[in-house]
């Protein structure tokens, strides 16, 4: 098993910005991202990483980012260390977990899209019948499959929890014009990777975006439909009415609401076997979705 990557400053590398998984180094027009592999819950760091899950999160990345090459620009420019800039150039820590990335100015706003109802969404239309302001029919399950996929925007927090809001509180933190194009352009995606990992025997319930400007262009930045922004199921196993068993972080926060964990730093340790666990949900996602991935040569 790969060594843990836990923070690029033991490498002796100060990132600009720390978040709760990537380092992120400030490179002028350019950032340099590097998945590390810690693992957050309830927006609190866990104090154990699951080692190499910055690898599958990244590699799982630049496989999406390949299949929408033809209908999506991103920010990506290359993932070999060998092409990045001094001082990371060439180093082998980095290799399968970092990219060299177009810096534009992100819009701030996380551009969610539900198909089915779970977490936040389940615990709004259980207390309104609505999810952040959408109305939804009457007597719908937890796990339940939508008529059709809504989209639900969120703040983003820097720090603490993300906060779902409406369209209409969208349009007052970008424009009404930039709002609507975001939603296309979230729903455009979420469509053609739900229909990827269904005929792969994943079900996509839900996914988060988020989205910057460079050259007055909207571009796709940041992670894109890894397990750490995404609700991934097995199809073979979906039952409404319930929890689903999941490839995602699900299986952490289960362990965590298991131990009655209050939600507020500090976080608990996490168990050998739930941390072998997670790490197989991962490794086990990536492999349905890109079964000709070749994550050996990292991990």
């Amino acid at each position: 098993m790969v060594k843990a990557l836990i923070t690029t400053e033991s490498y002796g590398l100060k990132p600009d910005l720390s978040g709760k998984v990537r380092d992120i180094f400030d490179l002028g027009d350019r950032l340099l991202i590097v998945a590390t592999d810690r693992i957050s819950a309830y927006d609190v760091i866990l104090p154990d990483p699951i080692p190499g899950k910055g690898i599958i999160l990244t590699q799982m990345t630049l496989g999406w980012y390949d299949l929408f090459s033809d209908s999506l620009r991103t920010h990506f420019i290359t993932s070999d260390p060998n092409d990045f800039p001094p001082p990371f150039k060439g180093r082998e820590e980095f290799v399968g977990r970092s990219m060299l990335v177009i810096k534009a100015e992100r819009f701030d706003v996380e551009c969610v899209v539900r198909g089915y109802l779970a977490g936040s969404g389940w615990k709004d239309y259980k207390k309104t019948g609505s999810v952040c302001g959408i109305p939804l029919r009457d007597k719908l399950q937890e796990s339940s499959m939508l008529d059709q996929p809504i989209f639900t925007p969120a703040t983003k927090a820097e720090s603490g929890h993300d906060e779902n809001i409406s369209f209409e509180e969208m349009c007052r933190i970008v424009s009404a014009e930039d709002a609507e194009t975001l939603k296309k352009m979230s729903l455009r995606i979420y469509a053609k990777a739900r229909d990827y990992a269904g005929e792969r025997g994943i079900i996509l319930a839900d996914t988060k975006f988020e989205f910057g400007r460079h050259s007055g262009e909207i571009i796709l930045i940041d992670e894109l439909l890894s397990p750490d922004s995404s609700r991934f199921w097995p199809k073979d196993l979906y039952e409404p009415g319930r929890p689903q068993v999941s490839f995602d972080k699900q299986f952490v926060r289960d362990y965590l609401d298991e131990i009655k964990w209050n939600r507020k730093p500090p976080a608990p340790e996490l168990s050998p076997g739930v941390i072998e666990n997670t790490m197989k949900r991962y490794r086990e996602a990536c492999s349905r979705l890109f079964p000709d991935m070749q994550l050996e040569k990292f991990l």
